[in-house]
């Protein structure tokens, strides 16, 4: 019997609220994602390898990092998975500095439960074309 493969998307979440994580987790989980979250930069960091995740999510503001910090540093070690950048607070020179980063989305919160998935399916469509 052939069938096809149903290809869940593999999803990295960072954040350092407990409960914004569990949110977006549970959210994305809901609409057919395989979801990784992190509560610390440096364990994301430690975790993720450049054929590991097809779509991130990553807060802006995050102890120690910031979330464009985060992408950068992810650039370096070769991720070129789509990022989604949350941020409540923009920051003055943040469209330079994400673009640096190769941000694809920035996301404002606290509303962002429809257009969170809408922007990972959209990153993710454009990455990877074919899946």
């Amino acid at each position: 019997m052939t069938g096809s493969t149903i290809v869940k998307h593999r999803i990295c979440i960072l954040d350092d609220d407990p409960a914004v994580l569990q949110s977006m987790r549970f959210l994305l989980q809901t609409h057919g994602f395989k979801v990784r979250s992190f509560g610390a930069a440096v364990t994301l960091l430690a975790s993720i390898g450049p054929d590991d995740v097809d779509c991130l999510v990553i807060d802006y503001k995050l102890p120690h990092m910031d979330g464009l910090d985060v992408a950068a540093r992810l650039r370096q070690q070769n991720v070129a998975a789509p990022i989604v950048l949350i941020t409540g607070y923009p920051p003055q020179h943040m469209a330079e500095r994400a673009a640096a980063a190769r941000i694809d989305y920035i996301l404002f919160k606290p509303h962002l439960e429809d257009s969170l998935v809408m922007r990972v399916r959209e990153a993710i469509s454009r990455q990877y074309p074919n899946h």
